[in-house]
This record gives structure tokens, C-alpha cells and sequence, in this order.
């Protein structure tokens, strides 16, 4: 018998037309698979942008690790793992598992009593394990994506019971990754409760001796990340996370409180596009201006399909800022084209708080070519929603936004597949080129791929290319930050939300009737490829006998092919 609260998976209305959105009426609470126990407390995060740019640490070697005492020596403090019933996701409801909530955490012996009190059972949280190994060192272990073995990267939770003097050091065991960012002077981040409600203080990086090696000579190798730090205050409440939490919740408080503005309602309609497997809504919004739309070409946007990539969802944030302000550019953009934007394509991850996988336990980033819309609704009912659209009018730009843990800087990914003339080889280069310009500080071109291959066949970036978008890009921000432009710093959250502005910046440059412009950017890019491959710039020579790969190195880049099976 299923309780009231809950619903067989994947529980979507019936579609009249595949991936035509629905009205949308209300914006329930989240949905959670019924394994998952959730505490009643809602978290929340001011907002908080540092004073000055926060420097990458200076890294450190593995042989500069320091030793662990041996697990087995030392006292697990706190242990919450989900008993998944069977290997696959069943039904989900509001708040999680039925009944009272189970104690993972080891209740302290007295009030001198320094052991951390440990929690991660909350929306986005991940940690599996906690054992303490000396008075304040603590090995903890991640909660691989549900219903998979693998997938251990993002991590966000919360310590209790701080102490203000001593050095703490903590060791996440199981990250999945060879390499890692945190091996470049990426460190995590911490919010302290106190100073956010003393003194406006929010997430900030921290931790010295941070260092990321591979731990024991076992198959398959999985990697340490180990950092110290000491707490700001006494009896504080604080969390951890990779990058800046952005949560389902933190969407839908935005959306809300769009739908309640009468400007930006105006120009804004919020939609269902589809129920996720969960039953969560998986959000759509159209932008333009008030009026006729004919003529008007479409520019796609999506978010969040990775859900430990929060870095996609704050650009994203400063992409629909930015587009629904009164800006005179926003107010044109909104006059030349029609902007369809899924900001968080898998809810469910974000909410459980995977690093990779939807609730099918697969990465729906690889699934667009499979017409499975029961298994990966998102991604098949936005596919569904471009071919409409495309049997109408022009797509002219599809944007997925990406945060990537192993590349500084932002940089994209294009396609190119070495069959078509040299100047739209060319002209693909061209978009990401006008952005390095318009973010020289943030923003590297020469970090840019094109080559498409097989093993990308099923991303959101082809599926739209092969579809018929000629533009269709994979914008990957780093979670760490810069080294353009003089910087060696993290970016913070007005960073991120910078890059959606210039993205629409970039667009207009694009799009722009006069051609100036597009001729000089062709030009540059022109001579970029042909130094590349040897040659004098203006010397001529033939693209069409040049293949994708002879134009990059061996490797894609891309940020999943360790982990992906």
C-alpha cells in the first residue's frame, strides 16, 4: 500500500504533444526518493560576495601529504546511508522516508565533549560516513549518486559543536577522480552560522595544507582530499560544500518570486516542461517582450543537468538576471528572440545530492539520443521541445552550462566534425572567441574544444547540433577560478553570476547585423588554427583536408571521463 503522500514513479501527466509544457499552478515542496530521511530544519545561505578576491593555496604534492591514523583504529561518529530498497528507484514523496528519523550521529558523553556533531540529511546534502581518528582528525566517506557504486565528488554538509582553537583536519576517503582541482590550490568552502548572522559573512574559502592524492594501491583507485582548518567560533554551526550550494528550493524561491513581479511577469511565463521520475517539476521559462513573436529566432538555455555542478546554476541565475532586467541590451535581446531556459534539468539529483546521476542512476547527460522519456524525462522532453520548435523557426544558439572540477577558468565546448566547408568550421570558434574577448579574466579560448566523439554522442551539446542547431555549445565553469587576465583567485558567486550577462553580451556581438565584427573574429580565428597546424597566417591552404583531432590534443577535456562507465 502506498501512502497518500506518495506516488509511483515516474508519475507524469499524460503529454498531449512530446515536450510540450504544461501551465504551471503551484510550486510544491520537494519530492524524495522514500529511502531518504530528511531532518525538518530548512537550510538557508545568505548571500555574500568577499571584499577582496580569495588566492588559490598554495597546493600541495602527495608526497607532502600528511598521515592518516588507520580507520580501524578510530570511532565512527556518524553514519547515514540511505537503505535503498532494490537496485533501482521506486516511488518518491514529500519529506523523504516515512516514520521517526533514525540518529546517525554519536550523541556526545558530555558537555566537554569536542567530537563534531555530523549532518548531511538535507536538501543537496552529501555524506555517507564519519570516523574520528584522533582529537579533532575525521576520515569521512561520501555517498556514492543513488542506485550507483560511483560518482563521489560534490560533497555539502553540516559540523556542530566547534571549537575555536584547535586545528582541525579533515579527509574525504573516496573521492572517484585522478585528478582535481583541489591538486591546483582550489579549497573548500565553509559557512559559519555565527558570522553570517553577526556580520553578514557568507560562504568563504578556507583550509591550508589542502591536498589531493591517491589513497592505497586497491582497484578501482579512489583519491583523498585532505585540508585543515580552524573554526571562527566556539559552539558554532557550520557547513562544507564544494562550491556554492544552489538548491531546488533556492530555483523555486527565484521563480516565486518572479512570478510575484509585475514587470518581469510581463515578459516571463514559468512553466512545467515535465515531472521528473520523483514527480519534482522540471521548470521552463519563455522570455520576450510582449506582442507578436513571428519572425523572432529562439536562443535554448539549460542548467543542472550534472547536479554537483552549482557553479552552472549561479551563471545561470545572472543569465536570467540579467535577461528580465530593464537593461537597454536585455530590453533588445527580448525584442530580437524568444529564450526557452530549463534552469535545473535534473531536480532529483539536486535534490539527493548526487554528483552526476538522475535518479535512473545513469547520467542523463548521456541519454539524449535514447527515447526513453519515463527513464529520462528532462532530457527527452527538451530534446522534444527543440525539434518543435526547430519545425518553426530558428534555434539559433543552445547553451548547457556546466561546472568542471579539473580545468581552470570558463571555457566551451562546440562542434565540430570536420565534414562540413572552412567557413562554418570557422564560424563555430567564433561565438566562444567574441566571449574570451568580452571576459578576458575569466573566459579561455584556448581551453576550447570542437572535436566531436562518439562517446559524446548522447550530451545535450550534439543531440541539439545533430538536430539541426548549428551553434551548440557546453559552457563548463570551473570550480575553482581564475588565472586570466592577472588573476590566481577563486571566483565568487558575482563572478559566476557575471558570466551570464556576458553570455548575452556575447550574443548580441554575434548576432550583430553589421558585419565588422563577425569579419574580424573569423579573421583571428583564421590565423589562430593555421599557427596551430604550422602554417603561415594568410597563406591560404585547405580546411577541408584537416580533421577535428590534428586541431587539438588527444584528449576532450571533458570532465567525465573517469567516472563515467
Amino acid at each position: 500500500q502506498i501512502p497518500h503522500q506518495g506516488r509511483p514513479a515516474p508519475s507524469t501527466q499524460p503529454w498531449r504533444c512530446p515536450g510540450k509544457p504544461q501551465a504551471l499552478f503551484s510550486l510544491p515542496a520537494p519530492r524524495w526518493p522514500v529511502e531518504c530521511e530528511v531532518i525538518q530544519e530548512t537550510i538557508e545561505h545568505i548571500e555574500w560576495v568577499p571584499p577582496e578576491p580569495e588566492p588559490f593555496c598554495p597546493p600541495m604534492g602527495p608526497e607532502q601529504a600528511l598521515d592518516t591514523l588507520g580507520e580501524e583504529q578510530g570511532t565512527v561518529v556518524y553514519h547515514s546511508s540511505p537503505v535503498l530498497q532494490g537496485s533501482c528507484f521506486t516511488w518518491a514523496r514529500v519529506g523523504g522516508a516515512p516514520g521517526p528519523l533514525s540518529s546517525p550521529a554519536a550523541p556526545l558523553k558530555s558537555p566537554q565533549d569536542t567530537t563534531l556533531l555530523f549532518e548531511s540529511r538535507f536538501e543537496s546534502g552529501n555524506l555517507q560516513k564519519v570516523i574520528k581518528v584522533g582529537p579533532y582528525e575525521y576520515v569521512l566517506t561520501l555517498r556514492p549518486d543513488l542506485y550507483t557504486a560511483k560518482h563521489t565528488q560534490w560533497f555539502y554538509f553540516r559540523v556542530q559543536n566547534t571549537r575555536r582553537e584547535p586545528l582541525y583536519r579533515f579527509t574525504i576517503a573516496n573521492m572517484a577522480k585522478p585528478k582535481s582541482l583541489y591538486g591546483q590550490g582550489l579549497r573548500p568552502l565553509l559557512y559559519s552560522q555565527q558570522d553570517a548572522r553577526s556580520r553578514g559573512i557568507g560562504w568563504r574559502r578556507v583550509g591550508t595544507d589542502v591536498c589531493y592524492y591517491r589513497g592505497g594501491a586497491g582497484e578501482p583507485p579512489v583519491f583523498r582530499l585532505s585540508w585543515t582548518v580552524r573554526f571562527p567560533h566556539d559552539g558554532d554551526t557550520c557547513f562544507f560544500a564544494a562550491c556554492y550550494p544552489y538548491t531546488y528550493s533556492d530555483l523555486q524561491r527565484y521563480l516565486r518570486a518572479l512570478a510575484a513581479d509585475p514587470v518581469r511577469s510581463r515578459y516571463c511565463a514559468v512553466q512545467a516542461l515535465c515531472r521528473s521520475l520523483a514527480g519534482n517539476t522540471v521548470y521552463l521559462l519563455t522570455i520576450t517582450s510582449p506582442g507578436s513573436t513571428a519572425g523572432k529566432r529562439v536562443v535554448v538555455a539549460s542548467a543542472r543537468v550534472h547536479p554537483g555542478e552549482s557553479s552552472g546554476s549561479w551563471a545561470m541565475r545572472g543569465f536570467l538576471d540579467f535577461l528580465l532586467s530593464a537593461d537597454a541590451d536585455a530590453q533588445l535581446l527580448r525584442r530580437l528572440f524568444v529564450f526557452k531556459v530549463v534552469p535545473m534539468l535534473n531536480p532529483d539529483g539536486v535534490v539527493v545530492g548526487n554528483s552526476r546521476c538522475s535518479l535512473a542512476g545513469r547520467d542523463p547527460n548521456r541519454a539524449y539520443g535514447m527515447a526513453f522519456p519515463g527513464s529520462f524525462p528532462g532530457v527527452w522532453h527538451l530534446r522534444a521541445m527543440v525539434q518543435r520548435v526547430l519545425a518553426e523557426r530558428e534555434v539559433v544558439l543552445y547553451c548547457d552550462f556546466h561546472g568542471h572540477s579539473r580545468k581552470n577558468n570558463v571555457f566551451m565546448y562546440g562542434c565540430d566534425a570536420g565534414g562540413d566547408g572552412a567557413g562554418t568550421r570557422l564560424r563555430q570558434r567564433v561565438f566562444p572567441l567574441m566571449l574570451s574577448k568580452n571576459a578576458p579574466d575569466k573566459f579561455s579560448f584556448t581551453s576550447c574544444k570542437f572535436r566531436v566523439q562518439k562517446s559524446k554522442e548522447g550530451t545535450g551539446r550534439v543531440s541539439m547540433w545533430r538536430l539541426g542547431v548549428s551553434h551548440s555549445y557546453t559552457l563548463e565553469v570551473a570550480f575553482s577560478g581564475s588565472t586570466l587576465g592577472g588573476r590566481s583567485s577563486h571566483f565568487s558567486v558575482e563572478d559566476l553570476e557575471s558570466l551570464g550577462r556576458l553570455l548575452c553580451d556575447t550574443l548580441l556581438d554575434f548576432c550583430d547585423p553589421a558585419p565588422a565584427k563577425l569579419r574580424q573574429c573569423l579573421a583571428e580565428v583564421d590565423a589562430l588554427l593555421q599557427r596551430q597546424m604550422g602554417r603561415e597566417p594568410g597563406s591560404g591552404g585547405s580546411w577541408s583536408d584537416v580533421s577535428p583531432s590534428e586541431l587539438e590534443s588527444s584528449t576532450s577535456g571533458s570532465d567525465s571521463s573517469v567516472s563515467d562507465g
